[in-house]
């Protein structure tokens, strides 16, 4: 025992003497190569002596970094989250700086700008040294891990965890079933192929279940994770929307809208949502009741000691190396995004939309910077093993918006999305409790033109015809509300901003046209109720009849002051929901029968909503392509019904209970966010045991403590339809 401590001790020895030479040669070299950086006097200095300087340097330089550094990094969390990767550099040179004053005599020197360069280059080839040995070393590589996890369980309140599993959900934001079962078919994602028994060998075994499941109308992250999250998605009719009753437009990625959908969430349900007990949210819209937050925007308009959603960029830039990696990376991805965007244009690929402007700089954060961050907090999670993790990975959703779900360049992210998940299954073998990793969708996208590419006109112009309003000569382009875009501005601490334009109009009597992907939503502000559909008639006669009619639009939904829920399509259609026979065929369906199964129940839950807007919109579907026109800028859109944007999936451990039982026929449903909320609260309690749900410290504004809480049974999976 005694002899294999000192091994140990000597192998750590020799990889910091490896990595303190490798850092002396490369300060030489940066020397030798920078005008403005010196080792030796003014007067000269032997080969040896300037080498002896550079050691120094480097050794300086380096002890500096392992004891300043985190210090730095942490007071750096009081400013906006994107400037500590820009100040790291600053910060680093610094430090460089003031290792070259330590050595004797005045040798060493450097002026501001080169020293920045110096001190990034080093801590990268450092870094590069370090991680290529403990990985040569298997056994240096897990005990790195394991003293990783015992320091931060000895960091927590309570040191001593349990041996039961934890469980890690990771979502890949906007991946499809079929997407994902092309992409394990071709090779692109081989950890996602591994684990479905996909890839070849002898040896091939599946471990986890792949099962689609259905999204509810509003196709889109804030619904559907505020429903897996929290237990209920009520009154969430799309990605924006607006409210009578308050005179606002509600945005699901706006930081102050995402705190007031999870208080109502919490107030509906009577629990702080999936992850309360010993949980941690990384990068989500919402924080699912965790006190271990990092990136969740509905906390980021918060001030003060409880507002911990930006706590992960420390762990993760607490290392300078990470930063200049990231750096790198983020400068190689707008680059990439410059030339594909390039080559689209000269090729004139159609579909396409613009992608100049920020929006290289907003995807090479979605696709890097957040990516990283998010990784690093679920592995820092998973060594100091919490029992739940929910994380979402926004990088593929960003992309396909605007290079469309199937293309090459989404692949390329899908890729490097899978190297991810092959790194948190690595670290899983390290970490001090069995870990399960759960891969899910909340949605998925389906392809196709925008509808202003395809008729010249955007929906508001469409509607404001129909009201016989003046329609702008040029049709103006319609906000988009990818999630990246708000990530950015909340970490820069700016508020999510709505484009003027279509949904505010000059005069109150005119309609509020909002887009969310292929859902459209129009609301007359002056009318304080849900206007009916005889009331839309007498004010605008032309108005439905001109939507309906429209060749992009698939069908919409009023309410009829007689009979309901109404949805009017092409040539006079009408469908009225509540009279609908359960086992209605495609007559009886009318224009809602090409957009599948459920659709109807879909829409008639939205109608019940207090929210629903007074027309609701839903672009045309081509069943045969499974293209939509989106309303937005996109040429990949979700949030409304058909194709693929409807159809997302969940992958999980065979160990676990399969999420549906199989009816007679062999075929098993999963509908809507709040039946996933419920599965995954039963693999909770497979792995864990019952746990009393608690609301959390990070929740305002909570529902009475004794108010009675609805905990279903374990092996309970519904859908509230009646709401």
């Amino acid at each position: 025992m005694r002899g294999g401590r000192w091994r140990t001790v000597g192998r750590g020895l020799g990889r910091v003497i490896v990595v303190w030479a490798v850092s002396t040669l490369t300060m030489l070299v940066l020397a030798g190569i920078l005008p403005d950086f010196k080792l030796k006097a003014d007067d000269g200095d032997s080969a040896t002596r300037v080498a002896v300087t550079a050691a120094l340097g480097a050794g300086a330089f380096g002890l500096l970094s392992a004891l300043v550094w985190p210090l730095l990094v942490r007071a750096l969390l009081l400013v906006p989250a994107l400037v500590i990767g820009l100040l790291t550099f600053f910060l680093n040179g610094s430090l460089l700086l003031l290792a070259l004053r330590l050595i004797p005599d005045g040798r060493g020197d450097a002026n501001a700008e080169t020293a920045v360069v110096v001190a990034a280059v080093m801590s990268a080839v450092a870094s590069a040294t370090g991680g290529a040995l403990a990985v040569r070393d298997d056994d240096a590589y897990r005990r790195r891990l394991y003293r990783l996890a015992d320091r931060r369980r000895r960091r927590a309140a309570d040191p001593h965890r349990p041996s039961t599993p934890g469980t890690v959900f990771l979502q890949l934001d906007g991946v499809g079933h079929d997407v994902l079962c092309r992409a394990a078919r071709k090779g692109v994602t081989p950890t996602i192929a591994r684990w479905l028994g996909a890839d070849e060998g002898p040896d091939a075994r599946a471990t986890h279940r792949l099962t689609p499941w259905r999204t509810d109308w509003s196709s889109q992250t804030g619904a559907s994770q505020l429903g897996i999250l929290h237990g209920s998605n009520h009154d969430v009719p799309a990605f924006r929307w607006y409210e009578k009753d308050t005179g606002e437009v509600m945005v699901s990625n706006r930081p102050a809208s995402a705190a007031e959908l999870q208080r109502r969430a919490i107030v509906r349900t009577g629990d702080g949502g999936l992850l309360t007990y010993d949980g941690a949210s990384r990068g989500n819209l919402f924080s699912g009741g965790a006190e271990q937050l990092a990136l969740v925007l509905s906390m980021a308009a918060r001030r003060g000691r409880e507002n911990r959603s930006r706590a992960g960029y420390f762990a993760y830039f607490s290392d300078p190396a990470n930063a200049v990696r990231t750096a790198l990376s983020f400068v190689a991805e707008v680059g990439r995004e410059i030339g594909e965007s390039t080559r689209a244009r000269i090729r004139r690929r159609r579909p396409r939309v613009s992608r100049g402007g920020l929006y290289p700089f907003i995807r090479a954060f979605a696709t890097v910077v957040e990516r990283d961050v998010v990784v690093a907090a679920v592995i820092g999670d998973m060594l100091a093993g919490r029992a739940a993790v929910y994380a979402d990975l926004v990088a593929y959703d960003e992309v396909a918006h605007h290079s469309g779900p199937t293309s090459g360049d989404a692949e390329r992210v899908l890729r490097r999305l899978d190297r991810s998940l092959a790194l948190l299954a690595q670290v899983a073998e390290h970490a001090p409790r069995p870990y399960r990793i759960v891969l899910l969708s909340d949605h998925g996208q389906s392809p196709g033109e925008t509808f202003r590419a395809r008729y010249g006109l955007t929906l508001g112009d469409l509607v404001r015809a129909g009201c016989g309003l003046p329609v702008p000569r040029r049709a103006r382009r319609t906000h988009s509300g990818a999630e990246a875009r708000s990530a950015v501005r909340a970490a820069l601490r700016r508020p999510v901003e709505e484009g003027t334009g279509e949904h505010r109009p000059r005069r109150l009597a005119e309609p509020i046209v909002l887009a969310s992907g292929n859902l459209g939503l129009v609301s007359f502000p002056d009318v304080p109720h849900r206007m009916t559909r005889e009331e839309i008639d007498r004010r605008h006669p032309a108005l439905l009849p001109t939507l309906a009619n429209h060749p992009g639009i698939g069908f919409l939904l009023v309410r009829s002051a007689d009979r309901g829920p109404l949805v009017l399509g092409a040539r006079g259609a009408e469908v009225h929901l509540d009279e609908l026979p359960a086992d209605a065929g495609p007559a009886a369906l009318g224009p809602l029968a090409d957009f599948g199964p459920g659709a109807a129940d879909a829409v008639r839950r939205t109608d019940g909503f207090p929210h629903t807007a007074d027309i609701m919109v839903n672009s045309a579907y081509d069943p045969l392509d499974g293209e939509v026109l989106a309303f937005e800028e996109q040429i990949g859109s979700h949030g409304g019904l058909g194709g693929a944007q409807s159809r997302p999936f969940l992958l999980s451990p065979l160990v676990l209970s399969p999420p549906v039982a199989e009816g007679a026929d062999g075929t098993a449903d999963l509908v809507g966010a709040e039946a996933v909320h419920q599965v995954l609260r039963r693999w909770l309690r497979e792995a864990h045991g019952p746990e009393v749900p608690r609301v959390t410290p990070a929740d305002d504004r909570l529902p009475d403590p004794a108010a009675p809480t609805a905990f279903p049974a374990a092996d309970q999976v519904v859908q509230d339809k009646t709401q």
